[in-house]
């Protein structure tokens, strides 16, 4: 599945414009600990959390992950955003609870 497409089956709006969006999720993760994240974070990982501050986007590059998820109505800054950006990862909002990001996610089949 696509970073697109998770987007989309979980009602998420990609924020980040520049970032390809047809890149491969391969599996996904929950968690709000960054340090716990950085031990646990995979290459092609879609992400979903309430943080949404610069660090997130470090974590994600650390471990060459597809996609961050802000749940539950979390915005990213114009900063955060235009950093992610120029890493390369995407960035996604969404009103659901990370704890549907993940079901939806693992129905289809991202685990």
């Amino acid at each position: 599945m696509t970073i697109q497409e998770v987007a989309a089956l979980i009602d998420g709006t990609v924020q980040t414009k520049t970032v390809d969006t047809s890149r491969e999720v391969t599996c996904g993760y929950t968690c709000d600990l960054l340090s716990w994240v950085m031990a646990k974070g995979r290459e092609g990982m879609a992400w979903a959390t309430v943080q949404a501050h610069m660090n997130v986007v470090a974590v994600a590059v650390l471990a060459d992950m597809s996609c961050v998820i802000a749940a539950e109505g979390v915005q990213f800054g114009a900063d955060v955003i235009e950093k992610a950006e120029e890493e390369g990862v995407a960035l996604i909002t969404t009103d659901l609870s990370a704890y549907h990001v993940a079901g939806r996610m693992h129905e289809k089949g991202i685990a």
